[in-house]
């Protein structure tokens, strides 16, 4: 763990605890995208051939993070937008037809479905505000309810969904199920065999600690084909290196999805990224990231002023802390901490706090006093 570690070089006075937004890059993806831009700038597309193996090794990464059944249901798309953009243009809707969502969404989460509505379908929108969440978007559905589509981990409030009981639903009732688990993956174990998911997406950015501009598109394969294909070139058809080949044909696998060149420098750094995840263990990543929150919350509750909007009950909570004061204006602390190095965010009325499993608890501790300190001068 001591080796691990030590491939985070972080600027030794930031306190960086935004990883639900973008974070860091581990150093060996840092050198595998300066290896790719070396290789690239000195040799052309030489070792194109190499490349492509770095992107089936990424495949099958996050077919083991997310236990896909098999690596034919992994796309690597741009980023979640487009990979429920795909979903919702290639579903089949007819007049009538209602989307089931909760009222927590990050904008990617409800945009897309929303834009539907000029086909005649309704979007309706659970209140989370619950002791089950997940009773409330179910009593949503009825016999119109064509997909569900829910954030594993709620952005703002860092609200953890119980993902099975929803996929169970949603399996006995002919519902798609749609998991966007940007603010799980690489943090939290996501199994999407064992929730019934017919869709996950996710970029790479946060908690997977990679770059922009690549993101994971699982499509179980049994409802493959219930997607058409609106996105169109060489890459997504069948004998897609054939390019004297007329008569074409859809891919049957995930790379239907993927219509034109990939991002090979973002599939790089994922990949490298990736492997440090993979090397450290999800459950043991979950592990220190859950002590942190720990740390975090007991924290807080130990300051006069500060309230918790987070879920208290570890099986509700991720890697995030979300809280507020009623003595500071929310601004004026963010920008206390954010004078102090302390690099968070302003979410669902509060500042968000997400650390990840390399932030030190010195760095948490220290944070935690400057979150006092203003209190104090208050």
């Amino acid at each position: 763990m001591t080796k691990i570690k030590s491939e985070w070089q972080l600027s030794a006075d930031l306190i960086h605890l935004n990883h639900a937004a973008v974070g860091p890059w581990p150093q060996r993806a840092k050198l595998a995208i300066q290896n790719f831009a070396e290789d690239n700038a000195t040799n052309g597309s030489l070792n194109y051939l190499k490349w492509v193996t770095i992107e089936s090794a990424l495949r099958q990464q996050l077919k083991t993070l997310i236990n896909a059944d098999n690596v034919d249901e992994i796309s690597l798309l741009k980023n979640t937008s487009e990979a429920l953009s795909v979903i919702a243009y290639g579903i089949n809707w007819q007049s009538g037809d209602n989307i089931v969502i909760s009222d927590q969404e990050f904008p990617s989460n409800y945009i897309v479905w929303e834009s539907l509505k000029s086909k005649g379908v309704e979007v309706r929108y659970a209140n989370l505000d619950s002791p089950s969440p997940e009773e409330n978007l179910i009593a949503l559905c009825d016999e119109n309810t064509k997909l569900l589509s829910i954030s594993s981990v709620q952005y703002s409030t860092g609200l953890r969904m119980q993902l099975k009981t929803l996929g169970e639903f949603c399996q006995s009732n002919n519902v798609l199920f749609c998991v966007d688990a940007i603010q799980s993956i690489g943090a939290h174990a996501i199994d999407a065999q064992d929730c019934y998911a017919d869709f996950v997406v996710a970029d790479g950015h946060k908690w997977m600690l990679g770059p922009e501009g690549v993101a994971l598109f699982y499509c179980r394969e049994s409802v493959r084909d219930q997607l058409s294909i609106n996105q169109f070139g060489w890459r997504m058809v069948e004998d897609f290196l054939n390019f004297d080949n007329k008569n074409w044909e859809i891919a049957k696998n995930g790379r239907r999805f993927e219509c034109g060149s990939p991002n090979m420098l973002g599939i790089h750094g994922l990949h490298a990224s990736l492997s440090l995840i993979l090397e450290v263990g999800i459950e043991s990543i979950s592990h220190d990231i859950e002590q942190k929150i720990n740390l975090l919350m007991t924290g807080l509750k130990n300051i006069p002023g500060t309230h918790i909007i987070t879920p208290t009950d570890p099986k509700r909570r991720c890697g995030i802390v979300t809280f507020y004061s009623d003595k500071i204006d929310t601004e004026k602390l963010f920008d206390y901490l954010s004078s102090k190095n302390v690099f968070c965010a302003m979410r669902g009325g509060g500042i968000r706090l997400s650390p990840h499993y390399h932030t030190t608890d010195k760095q948490l501790l220290l944070a935690l006093s400057y979150v006092s300190e203003i209190h104090k001068k208050t």
